[in-house]
């Protein structure tokens, strides 16, 4: 795992599911570590590593009361860090803010929740606070088969038609699809599972009643109610360029595996993909044209230890149970291919164009004169050739066809 801002502050850096059962689950959790975990995540930054540590060494209620002020700071903690905390206390409104969710149909969801995704545990401390969920859905169950389609805001034609099939694909072999709501790749990949009347998760970088990009308002809209919408920051929260790059881990850690669909060099899809192969999750890459700048992040990866792939049945064989194999790909069937090795070594003495005797055709397929003669009459009663005479020559491809439709071949 990369290193966080801990060394800062002196810190080590450490088909459809059944819909959540609601408030029953939740109220196993502690309403004051509930409110103290909702409060932290307005208080800090979703992913900071020495947020993490403290929490695991004091537990959310005390980091609260240390970093308002209401108890000794936490240990390293810098006079910076504790002044920012200062001015976000001074709006905290934690019941505020649940009530607020609650108002939207959604939901607080902690680590010590049954809901709670356990997969996410594996990014340590930078494990998020708690999540803030608009949907029915058991985010804890969904997330257990879910893929991760995300890709470039700026896309191509090609890259929206991908993922739009991507989408539906998976969600019609019933799996769940997440990405960022944004505009591009994974705005395509939501509109293919919902096309498909699949699920889907949206994770976002604003709070989860803030729809970020504006005209994806109406698309974020139909994830809520179809599926889930996930913030790690809390109501009216806006996005900034670090929590974008920041929600990717998310997204990485909750899913089975990540598929990466066009991306430039500089790419926070290509970051998501990282975060997967970190977490030891698949991480995957559709190629594209070698001429597009679009193209060059995703096959840098696959240059790496990321997979190939250009569709769902391929996903799904990666990140799927054992037997979740993709079909076999091949070219298409040919008539000479059903042909006896004996009679397809005969036809392929015969000349491109001209015509040849049936002696020569003997010593050039090393027959004996019998039966090449023999394999001669097959191949004419199939179509393959023809006589002229003495000689022999192949079938021109208008006989070829219509011995074809008599059944010939």
């Amino acid at each position: 795992m990369a290193p966080g801002p801990a060394a800062a502050e002196g810190g080590a850096p450490s088909q459809r599911p059944e819909p959540a059962t609601g408030g029953a689950a939740r109220q196993r959790v502690d309403d004051d570590v509930r409110l103290a975990r909702a409060a932290l995540t307005r208080l800090t930054e979703p992913g900071d590593e020495v947020v993490g540590r403290w929490l695991r060494e004091l537990g959310p209620v005390a980091l609260r009361r240390a970093l308002t002020g209401d108890d000794a700071p936490p240990p390293g903690a810098s006079d910076r860090r504790l002044a920012g905390c200062a001015l976000r206390a001074a709006r905290l409104d934690p019941a505020g803010d649940l009530a607020a969710m609650e108002a939207l149909g959604g939901r607080f969801v902690c680590p010590e929740d049954a809901e709670w995704p356990s997969q996410l545990d594996d990014l340590e401390n930078a494990r998020p606070v708690g999540l803030w969920v608009r949907g029915a859905a058991s985010l804890r169950m969904w997330a257990l088969r879910s893929v991760a389609v995300v890709g470039a805001r700026a896309c191509t034609d090609y890259g929206a038609h991908v993922a739009t099939t991507l989408g539906a694909g998976l969600a019609e072999r019933g799996w769940v699809v997440t990405s960022g709501a944004a505009y591009g790749v994974d705005g395509a990949v939501h509109r293919g599972a919902l096309s498909a009347n699949g699920a889907t998760i949206a994770v976002l970088a604003s709070g989860a009643n803030v729809p970020y990009p504006r005209g994806h308002t109406e698309l974020i809209d139909r994830v809520a109610e179809q599926g889930l919408v996930l913030a790690e920051l809390p109501p009216g929260s806006h996005p900034t360029r670090s929590r974008f790059v920041l929600r990717n881990r998310v997204i990485a850690a909750l899913t089975r595996g990540t598929v990466v669909v066009e991306a430039q060099y500089r790419s926070g899809s290509l970051v998501t993909a990282r975060w997967a192969q970190r977490l030891g999750r698949c991480a995957m890459g559709v190629p594209g044209p070698v001429t597009s700048a679009l193209s060059a992040g995703v096959h840098e990866l696959l240059r790496g230890e990321a997979l190939l792939v250009s569709d769902a049945d391929e996903v799904v064989e990666l990140v799927g149970s054992i037997g979740d194999l993709a079909p076999s790909r091949q070219g298409p069937v040919v008539g000479r291919d059903l042909l006896e090795a004996a009679a397809a070594q005969v036809l392929e003495a015969l000349p491109v164009r001209g015509t040849s005797d049936t002696r020569a055709v003997a010593r050039d397929a090393g027959m004996s004169h019998d039966e090449t003669l023999t394999r001669l009459y097959e191949l004419l009663s199939l179509g393959f050739v023809q006589r002229t005479g003495e000689r022999w020559e192949l079938a021109r491809p208008e006989q070829q066809r219509k011995s074809s439709r008599r059944g010939g071949s």
